[in-house]
């Protein structure tokens, strides 16, 4: 693996392979944050996959001084498997499904359908918890700086840039902790540049084996992560973020 292969991928060399990097989600945004310092009271957006990405997000934006924003994307779950998914819903619609794995297993055209609807629902609501009814932010003006806790298969943020790409961001940058060297490839091959602080190859890869503390974040959590800093941060106008 020669991640300079790859001009767009930016990375912490001394980090690369190595298991357990980072105490916890808070610790790495701050490694994130150092990554990309360059951004600091630029006019950018730090935009957050939720659940994970948020109190990685969260600590970036505050370092660097930029506002936060989530974009809600929820995997297409397996009827029997709620941790396996076959495709992904973005925050506008948009859909992207895993042809490859649908062709191995055994799905309907209206169970496929109906596993569509139920997620766009569940990304509805989610949309509203976190957001409210605030109109969307112009992405035209200000380039997105898209974070999730990690990239294992990098689908589910893929269907996040292709809906970024959609509301109009012309240049985006993700920054992500920790990634699959495949995944980190594609990424790359539809974004303008990729910051992965810890990148690892291999046939067993779990986003969890880079922090010495990981758990599952529920809505609540999150909401509460959001709230905190849109309620301590007020230099950015709403006029400025929604126009």
């Amino acid at each position: 693996m020669n991640a300079h292969t790859l001009r767009n991928v930016i990375e912490r060399t001394e980090f690369r392979e190595r298991s357990r990097v980072f105490r916890d989600r808070t610790h790495a945004g701050q490694i994130l944050a150092e990554m990309l310092e360059s951004f600091r009271n630029e006019d950018a957006m730090v935009m957050a996959i939720p659940a994970g990405g948020v109190p990685v997000a969260a600590v970036i934006a505050e370092k660097l001084h930029l506002p936060l924003e989530v974009a809600v994307v929820s995997k297409i779950t397996l009827p029997w498997n709620t941790e396996a998914g076959y495709g992904a819903v973005a925050f506008d619609g948009t859909v992207r499904l895993n042809e490859d794995l649908l062709s191995q297993i055994r799905l309907t055209e209206r169970e496929i359908q109906q596993g569509m609807d139920q997620t766009y629902q569940k990304v509805l609501t989610r949309v509203k918890k976190f957001r409210g009814n605030r109109a969307f932010p112009d992405l035209s003006r200000r380039p997105p700086i898209l974070v999730d806790d990690g990239l294992a298969s990098g689908f589910t943020l893929l269907v996040a840039v292709e809906a970024l790409r959609k509301s109009g961001a012309q240049h985006i940058i993700v920054a992500v902790p920790t990634g699959h060297w495949s995944a980190l490839q594609r990424t790359a091959r539809e974004v303008e540049v990729v910051y992965c602080a810890n990148i690892r190859s291999g046939w067993s890869f779990a986003v969890a084996d880079a922090y010495e503390r990981w758990w599952d974040m529920d809505e609540e959590e999150v909401a509460r992560i959001y709230k905190q800093f849109s309620d301590s941060n007020r230099a950015v106008s709403p006029k400025e973020v929604d126009k």
